[in-house]
């Protein structure tokens, strides 16, 4: 069963993610912060990462290149309310996927799928 890690400050989008994902049949964790979101993933580390790219504290545009040099395999998919500028941007720095907020649902699950190789 793949791993995904949800980063996001907002408590409904992550509730909402990891409900949607676990139907799925993955195996979910999430976080509020990018910080918290590193300790995990080096506890634990999972086949995703979907981080918010705007976020109070530490925004997932910094934490996707740390992400990346830290573990270099790992597969990111962005998401994010501040516009697609932002979303291009974090696809120059690593993400392989990005989504606007609010999500299609449908679009971010295939997403998911397509990183995940399922």
């Amino acid at each position: 069963m793949a791993r995904i890690l949800v980063v996001d400050d907002n408590d409904d989008i992550r509730r909402m993610l990891r409900q949607l994902l676990e139907r799925a049949g993955y195996d979910v964790a999430d976080t509020h912060s990018a910080d918290d979101a590193l300790r995990s993933y080096r506890e634990k580390p999972a086949d995703l990462l979907i981080v918010d790219l705007l976020m109070p504290e530490k925004q997932g545009m910094t934490s996707i290149p740390e992400f990346l040099r830290e573990f270099p395999d790992v597969k990111i998919l962005a998401i994010s309310g501040a516009g697609r500028q932002f979303l291009a941007l974090a696809k120059k720095l690593g993400a392989q996927r990005a989504y606007t907020k609010p999500l299609e649902l449908d679009e971010l699950m295939q997403g998911v799928k397509e990183l995940l190789g399922d």
